[in-house]
This record gives C-alpha cells, sequence and structure tokens, in this order.
C-alpha cells in the first residue's frame, strides 16, 4: 500500500450490559459515561462493530477497508491463506459489577452450520479482582444432558458447576462447549476467536430496567454443552524480558511478557501481533515511529513490520497465530 504501516490503535467500542460497571473507567482509563459498561471492545471485526484506526496517517480508516488494501501486509501471509480477509479474532476488557450470565459458545462446526460464524474458543487473563471473587467453569463432576436439564429445571444448575476464586495474574482457557461464566467483582482482558455467539443458560432470574428477562437459549445450547469435568485454569513461567507462554492453541497463541528494560522482536511476517498492556507502561520503537502505552491500551502491529523494540516496565499479553 502506498502509506507505510505502522502499530495501530483503534477507538474502543463500549457496550453497556446489565452486569457492567464504571471500572473500565477508573481502573483502565477507558471514556465512559454510563455506570453500567460492561465491555471495551479493543479490535473487532464482527459486522456492526468494527474497529476504526484512532492513530496516525491512517486515522479514521476501518480495520476491515485496510485489511481489504494490504492483507497479507495487515493479517500476514500465514493468516491471509488460512483465514483471507477475516481478521480471526476479537480483544476486549470486561468490567462484571455482577455476576455474568452463565453461558456456552458453540463450536466451529455449530456456529457455522446455524449462524454462518466461527466457533468462540477464549480466554481470560484477570486484571483485578473484588475480595473473593470467582469464575464459574464447567462442571463440578462429569455430567451428562439429563442430569444438566434436571438442574435446570429446577433452578439448581449452580449447585453442579465448579467455581474457582480468581486473582490477578489468573489465567482461564475456554474451549468451546465449557459451561462459564465471568463473576462479580473481576476485571479482565479476554482474547477470542472473532464471534459474537453466546447460548445464554441462566441468567439469575434478572430484569432489566424495562423489568425484561434477557432471552435463554436452553435448546440450542444442549448439542453445544461439553458435559465433561474440564480443566481450564492455565499455569506460566514468568521470565523477565521474555514472552512466556500462557495459551497456545489452533486459533491463537498468548505470551505473557514481564517487561523490565527492553526486549527486540522480529517476526517472519506470517501474522499480525497484538500487545495488551496489563500493567504499567511500555513504549513501541521502530522506524522513527516512537509510542507509549499504558495500563488498557491495546495495539496491533501489522505483519509487515518484521522488527521492532519494547522498552519499560509493564506486564504485557502477546498475541498471534501460529
Amino acid at each position: 500500500m502506498s502509506t507505510q504501516l505502522y502499530p495501530l490503535q483503534f477507538e474502543p467500542i463500549l457496550k453497556e450490559r446489565i452486569w457492567g460497571g464504571e471500572k473500565l473507567k477508573t481502573v483502565l482509563n477507558k471514556p465512559i459515561s454510563s455506570k453500567i459498561t460492561g465491555e471495551s471492545w479493543e479490535l473487532s471485526t464482527v459486522e456492526g462493530d468494527v474497529s476504526v484506526i484512532a492513530n496516525g496517517v491512517l486515522k479514521g480508516k476501518s480495520l476491515m477497508q485496510l485489511i481489504d488494501e494490504a492483507p497479507d501486509e495487515v493479517l500476514g501471509t500465514k493468516v491471509y491463506e488460512r483465514f483471507g480477509k477475516q481478521f480471526p479474532l476479537l480483544f476486549k476488557y470486561l468490567d462484571a459489577r455482577e455476576d455474568l450470565s452463565i453461558q456456552v459458545h458453540p463450536n466451529d462446526q455449530l456456529a457455522k452450520e446455524r449462524h454462518n460464524s466461527f466457533g468462540k474458543t477464549e480466554m481470560w487473563y484477570v486484571m483485578q479482582a473484588d475480595a473473593d471473587s470467582r469464575i464459574i467453569v464447567g462442571f463440578k463432576e462429569n455430567s451428562s444432558k439429563e442430569e444438566y436439564v434436571k438442574h435446570l429445571n429446577d433452578n439448581t444448575l449452580v449447585s453442579i458447576l465448579d467455581d474457582v476464586k480468581a486473582k490477578p495474574g489468573d489465567v482461564f482457557f475456554l474451549e468451546t462447549g465449557t459451561v462459564h461464566a465471568i463473576g462479580a467483582g473481576l476485571v479482565v482482558a479476554e482474547i477470542q476467536q472473532t464471534s459474537d455467539i453466546t447460548y445464554r443458560l441462566y441468567d439469575f432470574d434478572r430484569v432489566d430496567a424495562q423489568g425484561n428477562k434477557r432471552e435463554l437459549h436452553v435448546d440450542l445450547a444442549l448439542d453445544a454443552i461439553n458435559y465433561n469435568k474440564v480443566n481450564t485454569q492455565k499455569k506460566y513461567e514468568t521470565k523477565a524480558n521474555a514472552s512466556n507462554v500462557v495459551v497456545d492453541c489452533p486459533y491463537f497463541t498468548t505470551n505473557f511478557i514481564p517487561l523490565e528494560s527492553t526486549v527486540e522482536v522480529s517476526r517472519t511476517g506470517e501474522t499480525f501481533t497484538v500487545y495488551m498492556c496489563i500493567e504499567g507502561s511500555f513504549e513501541i520503537e521502530f522506524d522513527g515511529f516512537k509510542q507509549t502505552y499504558t495500563k488498557g491500551d491495546t495495539v496491533l502491529i501489522p505483519a509487515a513490520i518484521n522488527t521492532f523494540v519494547l522498552s519499560g516496565k509493564a506486564s504485557i499479553l502477546e498475541i498471534y497465530i501460529s
């Protein structure tokens, strides 16, 4: 393309949610005005919610426009070959003032058949946690469709689901089919396949400001659920100035970088890279470009940028497609 690419930031797409709060502003400095803002979509090509560039000479251009003009340079040769001009991942920050609904996401096959969409494999990195905050993840013991339906009908579903206390730095990896809910008092960074398909199973009988309950998707979920006990929590190393692998799956690789000084990064041009600043601040330097990023910032490094330097003191998530 005629304009040289550079590290890109995007306007946050802010979402009000019945369970949302104000921590996206107080913890992550997002420009929210609502007291029930639950999500900041940092990097998205979901239809109707396509990210718009916020910095530099490309400011105002959408991510889809940029990919359409220069797919190899933005996505990377391997990503473009695999996904075409689709951006395959969605990046968010979430603030759960209340428990999210208990839900499940379909796999690629079901999502394609029913919704012409990707499935929704995802991971959460806990950035902030109130005392006794917890995550609901899967079943306490191997279950079955019959047992699940009985407890759902008896309004006792929570009794057979596993919950784990959550603290900052915890990572949960949720393959499709895992019944789950983010608990109250948590701020998390979420990395997922590009999909907005969610089957809501139980919503704690909540009503919105108009007194309406949110839609449930009980029948759709029956064939999407993994009824076996799962292990979702990830352990990882924290070696300074290194990319410590946290999640490595077919859909994305996520590394944790405890940055304490300077790191030179080299890429092959096969994939884009995304950095999410979890704590502290850092700079990216590239061919005369220099920009500082702070907690809550997300930046896309187009695949055409092969070498750059990270410097500062920060905790960073590094995401790409292997």
